[in-house]
């Protein structure tokens, strides 16, 4: 008996029986599913942070202070005061970091924010106006703060997307007055919205103001650990992507001079957009890998299922094996019949699960969360599978099928 006319009657016997096929079926079309919308959304997911990143800039690195560390426990980064304006403006000296393109420190707190009778509650960031180069701020109306301004002191605050929606709503912003921790502050600009920034800051719920402005009026002094006033992250531009491992490595050896820090710690850390990126990838990579291997579980609960039924069709053909086998079936025969049958229906289901993971890959598309597409690798994952299901769990009635003894068989009832 050749593999197609095997075909043919795996075919025709799988059809006979078509609502115990489906049910069969059910484990690998949930378990391909899963795994192939899974693979969808996490791919989606790693795109979504990198164009997230890459549109904030490449080249963008964050100096941090380092961690507090009291009676043996660490309180975490950044809460030493180890930064302070002198380090940022040391930084920003062509001699000292020539692959460093512009500087903005930042000193940041949680302040409630009052127009009228409305108010929420925002990180308000105290910088300087190359803040705005080297993030890349987007702008949906209005100005960033100027030199003249932040020398000045001025009480002027530019609004998260958010922030502007929560307090004006369909008003304008523009010239408005509102209060930070009841200090006044004239709003000269509005923010696209944009949501999670580098450094995992949701730049919408934020409030910029000159730095000098926040020293005086909000924050007050705080003295870094080598003197100067403190500043809670420096941000920094690289003169381009392909020179951020070197200013970031120029950082080090600035800061690490200026600290005196020569066999201990570092007490400050320098992170490129690029590092953060790797960090993220890797979680999204080991999220989706450890899922995907739970949804993979159904696979192995349908190759189970497979195997029972296969089991359960060998009893019920039992004299079917005898009366082939007596007119001239060999074993290779019947074993590769049931083989191709069990291999129908994984790949069968295989084909529908792939259909219903891309059908929910779309639907989460369509929300507008994520954009996800099914690749082609994920499909030949799952096609792989489903055959490797079939013919794992198909072996071993297929070889029970084909040792039934003839005589055996034909006395079967």
């Amino acid at each position: 008996m050749d593999v197609i006319e095997s075909l043919r009657l795996a075919t025709r016997g799988l059809a006979a029986n078509k609502m115990r096929s489906l049910l069969t079926m059910l484990g690998i079309i949930i378990g391909v599913g899963a795994v192939i919308a899974l693979l969808s959304i996490g791919q989606g997911a790693q795109n979504a942070i990198t164009e997230q990143i890459q549109d904030i800039g490449s080249n963008l690195i964050f100096v941090f202070p380092g961690s507090l560390t009291q009676a043996g426990a660490s309180f975490g980064a950044g809460t030493l005061a180890s930064l302070s304006l002198k380090d940022a403006e040391a930084i920003a000296n062509p001699a000292n970091c020539p692959d460093c393109a512009a500087v903005a420190p930042q000193r940041s707190g949680v302040a409630q924010i009052i127009y009228r009778s409305a108010n929420t509650s925002a990180t308000v960031v105290g910088t300087t106006p190359e803040y705005a180069f080297v993030r890349k701020l987007p702008l949906a109306e209005g100005s960033f703060f100027n030199g003249q301004e932040s020398a000045r002191a001025s009480r002027v605050a530019i609004l998260g997307g958010a922030i502007a929606e929560d307090l004006f709503d369909l008003e304008g912003a523009l010239g408005q007055t509102i209060r930070i921790d009841r200090v006044p502050f004239r709003v000269i600009g509005v923010l696209e919205e944009q949501g999670i920034g580098g450094g995992g800051a949701n730049l919408d719920m934020q409030v910029f103001v000159p730095l000098t402005t926040a020293r005086a009026r909000l924050f007050g002094s705080l003295v870094a650990k080598g003197g100067g006033d403190a500043v809670s992250l420096i941000n920094v531009s690289a003169v381009s992507e392909q020179r951020v491992d070197a200013a970031v490595e120029q950082i080090t050896e600035l800061l690490r001079a200026r600290h005196r820090i020569q066999y201990q710690d570092d007490d400050c850390t320098a992170t490129s957009q690029q590092d953060i990126l790797g960090v993220f990838n890797q979680v999204t990579s080991i999220l989706t890998i450890f899922l995907t291997a739970i949804a993979a579980i159904s696979l192995l609960v349908g190759g189970i299922g497979i195997m029972n039924i296969m089991l359960v069709s060998v009893t019920e053909r039992t004299r079917e094996i005898g009366i082939r086998k007596a007119v001239g079936a060999k074993r290779r025969d019947i074993m590769v019949q049931f083989l191709i049958e069990a291999m129908v229906l994984s790949i069968l289901g295989g084909l529908i699960g792939i259909g219903f993971g891309a059908a929910a890959a779309a639907l989460v598309s369509a929300t507008g969360v994520l954009d996800t597409g099914v690749s082609g690798q994920s499909v030949a994952l799952a096609v792989g599978f489903s055959v490797s299901v079939g013919l794992f769990f198909g072996l071993y009635p297929a070889t029970r099928a084909a040792s039934l003894n003839p005589i055996d068989a034909l006395r079967y009832e």
